[in-house]
């Protein structure tokens, strides 16, 4: 039975129902996660927690320990991973409190996050075409179908930078892309569960308009507008995760876990030896 990971976004600390069995605090080579991780079972599925922004919500986007999120959570036996996330809508029929499952992603972060856990002597490419588990969007899909909310199959995340919000001229741009919903977090995350050879699927739940609305109440972006949209869309998270969670087939479909295979460019006797044990998780059984 493969264990299901959920990476928690902005007002979701803890997941309800949960039935805890330990607190963990991970070491990494990559240095500490954002918080303890929360190890426990859901639906009779072993699941563990991680809130990516600290359980005090202490950490900017930016900020954020992705490759050791992720590395723990690799280490626990995780195998898939289900990221809730606040974001944006650059869509008018997409609405506040609506839920759009990403598809694809457009990185606009300055490239000041670690996004991968290779380099020190070591080089991969991952395919990375298509960013999320197709297999696991379904799953959330389909387990969420008679949910009261308006869900969103599909769709493009453009990852800011953060942490201020965009400007109107920011935001009419990226509307003019196409892209769908503007949020600040999950592309390191999706690099690198790729590269660790686990399914990631986005529940993006949507608190605003980001600045391009120009109709009604909600035409610009306040803190006080997200925090009152992110209280409630937390409840529907965690409703969709325990939905999620009960229907999940025991077994991964997918080719996710193989995402190395021909990826690895560096021959192993070039590998330093530090570095190959420092990648043992992720790179095993693809040297």
């Amino acid at each position: 039975m493969s264990t299901i990971g959920v990476i928690g976004g902005s007002a979701l600390y803890d997941l309800e129902g949960l039935e805890i069995v330990e607190r963990k605090k991970m070491k990494t080579p990559f240095g500490d996660p954002s918080a303890e991780v929360i190890i426990g079972r859901l639906s009779g599925k072993d699941v563990v927690f991680l809130p990516r922004h600290g359980h005090e919500h202490h950490l900017l986007p930016s900020e954020i320990n992705y490759r050791a999120n992720i590395f723990a959570l690799k280490l626990l036996g995780v195998q898939r991973v289900i990221s809730v996330a606040a974001v944006g809508s650059l869509k008018e029929d997409i609405k506040p409190l609506d839920v759009l499952l990403v598809d694809q992603f457009v990185d606009r972060t300055n490239q000041g996050r670690n996004m991968t856990f290779f380099g020190d002597g070591i080089v991969a490419h991952i395919p990375f075409a298509e960013p999320i588990c197709e297999d696991l969007r379904e799953t959330i899909y389909k387990a969420n179908k008679e949910i009261d909310v308006k869900i969103h199959d599909g769709g493009t995340y453009l990852n800011m930078e953060g942490p201020a919000f965009s400007t109107r001229a920011e935001s009419y741009l990226y509307k003019s892309w196409g892209m769908d919903v503007i949020g600040m977090t999950n592309v390191a995350e999706a690099r690198l569960c790729r590269e660790a050879g686990m399914c990631y699927a986005t529940m993006a739940m949507i608190t605003d308009y980001d600045c391009w609305y120009l109709g009604g109440e909600v035409s610009t972006v306040s803190v006080e507008m997200v925090m009152s949209n992110l209280r409630k869309n937390t409840e529907v998270a965690k409703a969709m995760l325990a939905n999620t969670v009960k229907s999940m087939p025991l077994k991964c479909a997918c080719t996710c876990a193989t995402a190395l295979k021909d990826a690895i460019m560096t021959s192993r006797e070039a590998i330093p030896k530090k570095t190959l044990e420092k990648l043992g998780p992720i790179v095993k059984g693809f040297i």
